[in-house]
């Protein structure tokens, strides 16, 4: 399976366009967006549409842009799938998800996100591959070293999900500083994907 992963987007239509031309170009099965997919809860971002356009499959997560209900909106008017406290299936791949966003008005508890993390882990748990998708990245991590202070701590309810769940991958976001950077956890590897976005082989 080839995903094409990118976050952070906030409403930007030509980031979104190009994303979408490279999706296109490389042939990918999916499209994974994690989070802050618009620019401070705007229902309609206009940033999906590009990805729809080519016939691709669209899976997020809310990021700390979003509230719930904004992300309910999307997942209905575009008719594409919320991962928050979900999973799918594809094959031998699961794939499964929760905001994480552990900062700002929309957020909830680290017991909560690890709460829908599990939920969705148990529908998938059988899967061959296992990918965890979430907006904020793991505590204690490089990755979180970067950015504004207020961003930088990363969740404590993610980094015990993936020790516990030991998903193949965490593709996330948040840090637009760390954009790009790649790191282990266990035997998890940690992806943040940023608005530039990145191909990843399964």
């Amino acid at each position: 399976m080839k995903i094409l992963a990118a976050g952070d987007l906030h409403g930007d239509t030509s980031a979104a366009k190009a994303l979408a031309n490279k999706a296109a170009k490389e042939k990918v099965d999916l499209v994974v967006l994690a989070g802050d997919i618009t620019g401070d809860d705007d229902l309609l971002p206009g940033v999906i549409s590009p990805f729809l356009d080519k016939n691709k499959k669209v899976l997020f997560v809310p990021g700390n842009h979003e509230s719930m209900a904004t992300a309910d909106f999307i997942a209905d008017f575009y008719s594409i799938t919320n991962l928050h406290g979900y999973s799918v299936k594809y094959e031998d791949v699961g794939i499964f998800g929760c905001s994480g966003n552990n900062i700002g008005i929309n957020q909830i508890s680290e017991e909560e996100i690890f709460y829908l993390l599990k939920k969705g882990f148990e529908k998938i748990k059988d899967s061959k591959k296992k990918v965890m998708v979430t907006h904020v990245h793991p505590s204690n991590t490089k990755m979180g070293k970067f950015g504004h202070p207020l961003v930088r701590e990363g969740s404590k309810g993610i980094r015990k999900a993936v020790k516990q769940f030991k998903p193949d991958i965490l593709i996330c976001s948040h840090v637009h500083e760390a954009s790009g950077i790649e790191e282990k956890l266990g035997k998890t590897k940690v992806i943040n994907v940023g608005k530039e976005g990145k191909i990843i082989e399964i």
